[in-house]
């Protein structure tokens, strides 16, 4: 499943899809319109082909749930500027609490770190909005696995945030999601900025 990279993304992602093509159809029998909520992080939910992963030939959810369904798709993407995540270091690696570098300054979530705002949500329908965004730029994905020491090349691509996203949630700083299970080693609250390494 992870051997070719893009061919075994595309392959993740159009499952994922259709799995949700088949929940679709079978909660509509049941009742007129229902509606499905994913959360996925953003190389999944953001439309590819507004993205430097669309140009090398991979796809993923939120284009092929919007290629289906259209104007009924909404597309919302979350964004931070710095924090800490819960994410291991490798396929298969135990869950680590990891503090997220601040990021990059050609990035959008370094953009909407300028606008001091802690949290909010900026809706992308609008060409006011739209319009001085377009211009692409560094976005961070983080997803089950989360390398500081190579968060450019690992974490960073290209996109055209109101192409790829309908809005998105900025929050300037996140905490950890909490294990309900936690290992016993699992430390007690955020931890220093300079977790794990402690120096």
């Amino acid at each position: 499943m992870f051997q070719g990279r893009v061919s075994s993304w595309n392959l993740r992602d159009q499952h994922m899809a259709e799995t949700l093509t088949a929940l679709m159809a079978h909660l509509s029998r049941r009742q007129p319109q229902p509606k499905i909520v994913v959360w996925a992080h953003n190389s999944h939910l953001g439309d590819a082909r507004a993205t430097q992963m669309g140009k090398s030939g991979e796809l993923n959810v939120g284009q092929l749930i919007r290629e289906h369904y259209g104007r009924e798709a909404v597309l919302i993407g979350f964004s931070t500027y710095r924090g800490t995540v819960t994410a291991a270091s490798d396929w298969d690696g135990p869950m680590e609490r990891k503090a997220v570098l601040p990021a990059l300054a050609e990035s959008y979530e370094a953009m909407f770190h300028e606008v001091g705002i802690p949290r909010f949500l900026l809706t992308l329908n609008d060409n006011s909005v739209a319009d001085p965004l377009k211009e692409q730029r560094l976005e961070r994905a983080i997803g089950v696995i989360y390398l500081p020491k190579t968060e450019r090349l690992s974490h960073y691509f290209y996109v055209s945030l109101p192409a790829q996203f309908h809005a998105v949630l900025h929050f300037d700083e996140t905490h950890a999601l909490e294990p309900l299970d936690p290992p016993s080693n699992w430390p007690a609250g955020d931890g220093p900025d300079t977790f794990p390494s402690g120096m």
